[in-house]
């Protein structure tokens, strides 16, 4: 059985972690049902409680939001080799593919995948060691 490097473990736990939140944001509240159907739809209306968590949920769709705050936090860590940013587009990236921006989400996290594994002496569990 290979080993992995604790930096790979720690990028694939946050990647189930994050595809876990999204998935029960979408698949567990939105299209379930559980969010209510009769909220106003904007701040001058009055949001509160549940009605609020959709409203925020349902923005971050809007116009590919979470999709191209994925797409910048990626490029601009390929560009900069900024690691902080590129576990932003990894998570916001993630995020993206599971809730509705699979476009520009798939681009960011990509680039931010490839900054995050560029350090990592080992690559993905293992590879690149000779004889093993």
């Amino acid at each position: 059985m290979q080993k992995c490097s604790g930096a790979t473990l720690l990028l694939l736990g946050v990647a189930a972690g994050v595809l876990s939140i999204a998935s029960v944001l979408r698949y567990g509240m939105l299209e379930s049902g559980f969010l209510p159907a009769g909220c106003g739809g904007s701040l001058a209306e009055g949001l509160d409680g549940w009605c609020a968590v959709k409203w925020l949920l349902v923005q971050s769709f809007v116009d590919q939001r979470l999709g191209w705050f994925g797409f910048v936090s990626g490029a601009l860590a390929f560009i900069g080799r900024l690691r902080p940013l590129a576990w932003a587009g990894w998570g916001l990236g993630l995020a993206g593919l599971v809730l509705y921006n699979q476009e520009l989400a798939a681009v960011g996290t990509l680039l931010s995948l490839l900054v995050l594994m560029r350090g990592s002496p080992q690559g993905w569990c293992g590879e690149g060691e000779p004889g093993r």
